[in-house]
């Protein structure tokens, strides 16, 4: 009687929190002011025939739709990412914007199940914590990507003991920023091959394949139109709170080159990690740290692309359970970002710098055994 309870309560916390959102939205729902406008003008554009990169174009579209500002939100996936984009050509922003928080909402819910299921189904509800864990308020807010690079992320981790195929082609919504899984996909990568993992190259191959396809199909000079525009809008120009950035200001902002030295630092690593812990690999707890680490180390990222650790950040959680640590780390870390989101500080600011470091260290801190911590008998 006690676990249908808790079942229920926390099924009613789940519904009340995505009511609470959706009333939100539906009260104050102008398109124009969230950064999903990006993705809504692409696919108006997709559906015309129109580039879906040009600034004019996209400019004039999301001013109709209430965005206020003189420069436009462009989006800046590549190609392989105009699937997500493409559906929205065919509604009006305001719908459109409502039809993508649903699609979120419903991708969070199956993120946090999966999660729980992949953790061996723990009889407690700690996964519900995942719901504290700010980048998600601020992707929903934003309608952000980075609760799609969430599924994605789970459903390898999910589908990879079972059904390589599946696994693989869930890889594609990771895809669509590359730059953020460069370590993770490296040793994938080797992995696989060593592994004879021919199932799961051919199902990455195979779902980038066909969205590229069907990008083709619609907009044949998609590419050419991407390469354009990442050219000349001068996007690695503009600062983000990213620690390559920091690192470029520091020294000279004027080299780009310098930005990407980080991630070059994170691949060595990655190759040196990997080699350490090739016999006993497992991507549910090496991989997540890998990752983690793409994320910390990427040239280009945001506050919600942060989303895509949430299986690290409650994976730990739960090892903290096991090896009897304290989760008041954890606690402080998520509320401090929480009270961030909720003070709507800017995700373009130097406040954010420090979350890639506080759930590296919250990672090391629950995950390493309870032995380690006691110096060894000589």
């Amino acid at each position: 009687m006690g676990a249908r309870i808790g079942r229920i309560l926390a099924a009613a916390f789940i519904l009340a929190i995505g009511a609470g959102i959706l009333l939100f939205i539906s009260h104050q729902n102008n398109a124009g002011q969230r950064d999903f406008i990006s993705y809504w003008s692409a696919g108006q554009l997709l559906r015309h025939g129109d580039d879906p990169y040009d600034r004019n174009s996209v400019l004039a579209l999301e001013h109709a739709a209430g965005f206020p500002g003189n420069e436009p939100l462009i989006m800046r996936n590549p190609p392989v990412a105009l699937f997500l984009a493409l559906p929205l050509g065919y509604v009006s922003a305001n719908l459109a914007s409502l039809l993508w928080m649903l699609a979120l909402l419903v991708a969070l819910l199956l993120s946090m199940r999966l999660i729980w299921i992949v953790n061996a189904r723990p009889p407690n509800r700690t996964h519900l914590l995942g719901y504290c864990f700010a980048p998600l308020m601020e992707c929903i807010m934003a309608g952000q990507l980075g609760i799609v690079l969430l599924l994605g992320t789970v459903l390898f981790f999910y589908f990879l003991p079972r059904r390589p195929f599946a696994a693989g082609a869930a890889l594609l919504l990771c895809v669509i920023k590359p730059h953020l899984f460069v370590p993770f996909g490296i040793l994938l990568l080797i992995w696989s091959i060593q592994r004879k993992a021919w199932l799961l190259l051919t199902g990455i191959t195979s779902a980038i394949g066909a969205s590229c396809a069907l990008v083709f199909l619609v907009d044949p000079h998609a590419w050419a139109q991407y390469h354009h525009m990442v050219t000349t809008a001068g996007i690695m120009q503009q600062i983000v709170p990213t620690w390559s950035e920091m690192l470029r200001q520091a020294i000279d902002k004027n080299s780009i080159w310098i930005q990407f030295v980080p991630e070059v630092i994170g691949c060595a690593w990655a190759l040196w990690y990997y080699a350490r812990h090739r016999a006993e690999w497992n991507w549910l707890n090496h991989g997540l740290l890998v990752l983690i680490v793409g994320v910390l180390c990427s040239p280009y990222s945001l506050f919600p692309d942060e989303s895509m650790l949430l299986p690290a950040v409650l994976g730990a959680v739960y090892a903290a359970e096991r090896n009897g640590r304290s989760l008041i780390f954890f606690g402080c870390a998520a509320g401090l970002a929480m009270i961030e989101v909720m003070a709507n500080i800017s995700i373009v600011t130097v406040y954010y710098l420090w979350t890639p470091l506080a759930w590296l260290a919250w990672f090391i801190y629950s995950t390493r055994p309870a032995n380690d911590a006691q110096p060894a008998a000589t």
